[in-house]
């Protein structure tokens, strides 16, 4: 089995793998899913929109080497909108466990001692 294939997806199941523990940290992503969806979906409906009109006007490919071949509407790659999903969750994710960490630290130094 070739998995160059699969390898943009593998990647993108193991950015989420990689970040879950810091939901248990306290970033309170998954947590709140209407948030989530009102945080990533615009932004990633404009870039996909972005995508479409780049890929039409034949400025945007992408290497079929490494992508399923599951074309959505306007012939975007799955992998590509994936990418639009997992990596701002990603990202939501990371800053939700920072700020929850700093936030522990600046209520311990408040404490008095």
């Amino acid at each position: 089995m070739n998995l160059d294939r699969w390898q943009y997806l593998i990647v993108m199941a193991a950015c989420l793998v990689i970040t879950l523990p810091l939901e248990v940290i306290g970033a309170r992503v998954y947590r709140r899913p209407m948030l989530l969806v009102r945080a990533v979906l615009p932004v990633a409906l404009v870039f996909l929109l972005w995508d479409a009109i780049a890929i039409a006007a034949g400025a945007w490919t992408y290497s079929p080497q490494y992508l399923t071949g599951v074309l959505l509407p306007f012939d975007i790659p799955l992998e590509e909108v994936a990418f639009f999903l997992v990596i701002p969750i990603c990202a939501l994710l990371t800053y939700g466990a920072v700020e929850s960490l700093l936030s522990r630290v600046r209520r311990k130094a408040k404490q008095p001692q």
